[in-house]
């Protein structure tokens, strides 16, 4: 069976900085609160949406640990996929171990950006990686569209063959490659959909559920929304899907994560501030992101609804 503990809806969470960029710990703490007190499956802190590239060690190391403090105090234990992924072998199998000695339950790391390895030179990276954090499971990210690099559905089906490389989160935006790699892998590979709209088709496919942005906004329908899939009620669930269908997309308006977190400070979790070179959202989409939340009834409200 697949491992049961990153199934089901899991938040690649969004980072809160302070007015001068510092690491807003008291944001985080609430921002984490509400994503278990909504009923989210596990937690993602360091990952791309939290802009991990503009972390320091110290800055990355901090996030995992408050999230697992939060993850751990609250009456319903919900395991934490922490980011480590970069394009620097070496300093990504460091940072991975650093990780899993906060006591993580899994790492989730990105495949290396501007190199554009091969495929060979990608299975290199990721069985260094899992090598050295192993027994500790490990899911590779597939983002195409940010890397310039295609984990292909074979490079992943011989990744799967490493112990504890136990899934892959897929953003390639193409539902033909989502199945070519639940046809390639070998049973008990997670594969999870790194797009919020394409979740259903991935599940119908036989995926296993969504490691997604919206569920930041909107954790108890997002997973609502995965937890009716799995379970075929696919009446709910495509209720829920087009419903919110409106936010999964205005939240790509400009680059991840810029929309989320305009929209996250909007809803009351946050202040709107980025490291550079993430700027503020665009005027003309900053209006018709709000329009959405507003159509949507979610906004404005503060954190205090937690």
């Amino acid at each position: 069976m697949p491992d049961a503990l990153f199934q089901g809806c899991g938040t690649a969470l969004i980072t809160p900085f302070r007015p001068d960029t510092s690491l807003d710990e008291a944001a985080l703490r609430r921002l984490a609160q509400f994503q278990i007190a909504q009923g989210i499956d596990f937690l993602v802190p360091g990952g791309t949406t939290g802009e991990s590239v503009t972390l320091s060690t110290a800055e990355h190391l901090r996030i995992v640990s408050i999230v697992l403090e939060e993850a751990r105090r609250a009456p319903r234990r919900v395991p934490v996929l922490a980011g480590a992924g970069g394009n620097n072998t070496q300093a990504v199998t460091e940072l991975a171990r650093q990780v899993r000695d906060l006591g993580v339950d899994g790492i989730l790391s990105v495949s290396p950006a501007y190199n554009k390895p091969t495929q060979a030179g990608l299975i290199a990276h990721y069985t260094q990686i899992a090598s050295a954090v192993a027994p500790l499971p490990v899911i590779v990210y597939n983002v195409p569209g940010r890397t310039a690099g295609n984990i292909e559905p074979a490079t992943l089906a011989r990744l799967a063959q490493i112990p504890n490389l136990i899934g892959v989160k897929e953003a390639s935006g193409s539902v033909v490659q989502m199945g070519d790699v639940l046809a390639a892998a070998p049973p008990g590979f997670l594969v999870l959909s790194g797009d919020d709209p394409l979740t259903l088709p991935l599940i119908a496919l036989g995926g296993h559920g969504l490691i997604s942005v919206a569920s930041n906004e909107i954790p108890g329908p997002m997973a609502e929304m995965v937890r009716c899939a799995r379970n075929n009620n696919w009446q709910r669930a495509r209720e829920l899907h087009f419903h919110y269908l409106p936010l999964l997309q205005a939240n790509f308006l400009e680059s991840n994560p810029i929309p989320v977190k305009a929209a996250m400070a909007r809803l009351g979790f946050c202040d709107e501030i980025y490291r550079l070179p993430m700027t503020p959202i665009g005027d003309a989409n900053r209006q018709k992101l709000y329009a959405v939340l507003d159509r949507l009834g979610l906004a404005p409200r503060t954190a205090a609804a937690v």
